[in-house]
């Protein structure tokens, strides 16, 4: 099974070679978009953790840059890219 990174990057690839054949591909798009999303959130939280376990006395100095769930919660990506895929699926538009 191929590791998160190269997934991203054949995703990256292919939609890449559709657009050029000037295949619209908006859903994969948002496929792979809100895929990095996760993943990014995961390693955050992951580093997040590793640096509390080496630092715990100064997590309260980088805190704010270290909290990728805020960043997650106010830009919604990946929660809008799953909307987008719902409609691709479904027909039904669930955002205006």
């Amino acid at each position: 099974m191929p590791s998160g990174s190269a997934l991203g990057l054949a995703g990256a690839l292919q939609i890449g070679r559709l657009i050029d054949a000037g295949i619209d591909a908006p859903e994969m798009i948002s496929r792979i978009k809100r895929d990095d999303c996760a993943k990014g959130l995961g390693i955050g939280r992951s580093a997040r953790h590793a640096r509390r376990q080496r630092y715990p006395d100064q997590v309260g100095i980088v805190h704010p840059v270290h909290n990728p769930e805020s960043v997650n919660t106010y830009d919604g990506t990946h929660d809008v890219h799953a909307l987008v895929l719902g409609r691709a699926q479904t027909g039904i538009q669930a955002f205006h």
